[in-house]
């Protein structure tokens, strides 16, 4: 198993940690407990296993080839993305190519330079520290990990005032691996001192079929190529929603059906989870039909649309917005949010004539 962008990075960077819709939505990226464990079990354990990112795994086999016939540490890694791509499972396998432990651990576990030289004072020699959600981690742990990373070596301060004293403490040679879905909010510093920096792009339909054929087969679920189809195109490019969503057929092909998931059942299935064609879910739509039908296609408002669809307005804007606006079906203006042609055909809406698509009383009849 392998596995969107605002106008304001710090509000977005806040939008992960929303808790609700963002988080239930069938379609979200986020994973829950469930999500977790059934990843642990579909992971794939090596990179010939690895589904997708071409260039990465290509790029990243020769960084690890040449570490182990040098008999050193692989250089350290940052891989960028949006959530469920593949990143903690790409680290996981860094760790078992290159023979070596790994511990987890993420950004906002971070919070003080001590938190971090406790984890790095206790690392073995060649172990993999994954460090996720990179780019939340407090400065001051910011700035000890520059030495770190270099020269493996942090300083320890013990004391306050004028008798504090810095006791420096060699650390044994490791490799960091950095996760961050906001790869623009790490200071050059930190991203300069990555031997290896990888972005991690949404997957074609192609791919995530093969990815649903290989959770199949480990869920011991009877599934057909034209099934797998329908739950790739449904899935926005990411795996882990592609796998959520085969959990979710596969309960309706075993209640409903005799267990067998084709094209028919996967649709059936999706649509009373009402997954549409495109992936779009129940928000996703309100607010796609509330500003075609209501205003006309825009422009408008982000609070007035909110209000309109009835949530918030940060789970529009940080929640079904960013995949609207990848979509093609949405556009942010300086005027406020439009509807694209393509949104009035995917809702099978006849879009308003030439300005009348305002919202507004057209005052001169034209």
């Amino acid at each position: 198993m392998n596995w969107d962008d605002t106008s304001d990075e710090t509000t977005a960077d806040a939008a992960e940690h929303l808790v609700g819709p963002a988080e239930e939505r069938l379609v979200g990226s986020v994973a829950d407990g469930e999500d977790q464990a059934v990843e642990a079990a579909l992971r794939p354990k090596d990179l010939g296993e690895f589904i997708g990112q071409e260039k990465v795994r290509e790029q990243l086999d020769l960084v690890l080839r040449a570490a182990r016939a040098r008999g050193a540490t692989a250089d350290h890694v940052l891989l960028s993305g949006a959530p469920g791509l593949g990143k903690t499972t790409l680290s996981m396998i860094i760790a078992a190519e290159m023979g070596a432990p790994i511990r987890i651990t993420s950004g906002p576990a971070i919070q003080h330079a001590g938190d971090l030289a406790a984890i790095l004072s206790s690392l073995q020699e060649g172990e993999v520290l994954f460090l996720d959600e990179i780019h939340r981690m407090s400065r001051p742990a910011e700035e000890m990990l520059y030495m770190a990373m270099e020269d493996f070596r942090v300083d320890v301060i013990v004391g306050k005032g004028p008798g504090a004293t810095a006791i420096p403490l060699e650390l044994p040679p490791f490799t960091l691996v950095g996760a961050t879905t906001r790869a623009g909010l790490l200071p050059p510093p930190l991203r300069d001192r990555f031997g290896f920096t990888a972005h991690m792009e949404f997957y074609e339909p192609a791919e995530l079929e093969r990815v649903v054929h290989r959770s199949a087969n480990l869920l011991d679920v009877t599934i057909d190529a034209a099934g797998a189809a329908e739950i790739a195109g449904r899935s926005r490019g990411t795996p882990r929603i592609a796998n959520r969503l085969l959990r979710r057929v596969r309960d309706y092909a075993q209640v409903k059906a005799d267990g067998v998931i084709n094209r028919e059942i996967a649709g059936a299935a999706l649509s009373v989870y009402e997954v549409d064609a495109r992936g779009l879910d129940r928000l996703d739509r309100a607010v796609l039909e509330a500003l075609l039908k209501l205003f006309g296609g825009g422009p408008v408002g982000l609070s007035t649309l909110a209000v309109a669809v009835g949530e918030e307005r940060e789970t529009v804007e940080e929640v079904a917005e960013p995949f609207l606006v990848r979509e093609g079906l949405l556009a942010r203006t300086p005027r406020g949010r439009v509807g694209t042609p393509a949104a009035w055909a995917h809702l099978g809406l006849v879009p308003p004539r030439q300005g009348a698509g305002t919202g507004q009383q057209d005052l001169f009849g034209s």
